[in-house]
């Protein structure tokens, strides 16, 4: 069964489905800046537009454009910087 979910005032806004891979979410984010936690290791499509990311423990931002990945551990917190719309696909492990 699909599952919506809506943060930061429903400017993200993401569809939970499971795939051949495992859980993922097929989501939108609105142009801003956002904050996320996660609870187990994420694994970050970039499909439309462009997502600025900072990782943990990292100084610099790195931008990644569509088909770009970027991973995220379990139980840390990462920043996006969204320049205009984008949409993205995040596999769960």
């Amino acid at each position: 069964m699909l599952k919506v979910n809506e943060y930061f005032e429903g400017n993200v806004k993401s569809i939970s489905l499971t795939t051949s891979e495992g859980p993922a979410t097929v989501g939108v984010m609105a142009k801003g800046s956002y904050e996320f936690g996660t609870s187990q290791k994420e694994i970050m499509v970039v499909t439309t537009g462009v997502l600025k990311v900072k990782l943990p423990g990292q100084a610099q931002w790195k931008t990644c454009k569509p088909y770009d990945r970027f991973e995220v551990e379990a139980n840390r917190k990462f920043q996006l910087d969204v320049p205009a719309d984008a949409s993205y696909i995040c596999y769960y492990k």
